[in-house]
């Protein structure tokens, strides 16, 4: 595989990464919207006080993206990220690309004062662990819970 390239996802783009969102949502057995996740999309793509979408290329071809979005958390001394999702095409994958984007995810945290990333996977996704491990991704001492809230009025 040539040397891929990173780069800020832009509002063109918004299309095939849905697509490729399509796809993440699917394998996490995650419930999305399309419509709904295409306007928090793109204000995440015009916000970006509020996280980053990049996506790999390789020759002129979209090969994956992920998506960093910042928080704030005295336990990590300022500002921390959640990578909310990591995506390569199959065809993409097994390649090294999965460590190669994840190396460049954490230094455009860096970059942008991020003191500690966190992430959710699968317990069964056993590629993905053992590729975050390896990164030095460990568990928390504590159990991460979620409570949805209504829409905004």
């Amino acid at each position: 595989m040539p040397s891929p390239a990173l780069r800020l996802a832009k509002e063109h783009d918004v299309g095939v990464l849905l697509e490729m969102m399509d796809d993440f949502n699917r394998c996490e057995v995650i419930a999305w919207e399309p419509a709904t996740t295409e306007l928090a999309l793109r204000k995440l793509l015009k916000e970006p006080t509020l996280g980053q979408v990049v996506v790999v290329e390789d020759e002129g071809v979209i090969r994956g993206y992920a998506v960093l979005t910042y928080g704030y958390d005295l336990e990590f001394a300022g500002r921390d990220a959640y990578l909310t999702e990591l995506y390569l095409r199959p065809e993409a994958r097994g390649q090294g690309l999965g460590k190669w984007l994840l190396a460049r995810v954490e230094e455009r945290a860096h970059e942008a004062g991020v003191q500690a990333v966190h992430l959710m996977v699968r317990p069964e996704n056993e590629p993905a662990l053992k590729l975050y491990r390896r990164a030095g991704f460990e568990a928390p001492p504590r159990v991460f819970l979620t409570k949805r809230l209504p829409p905004e009025r």
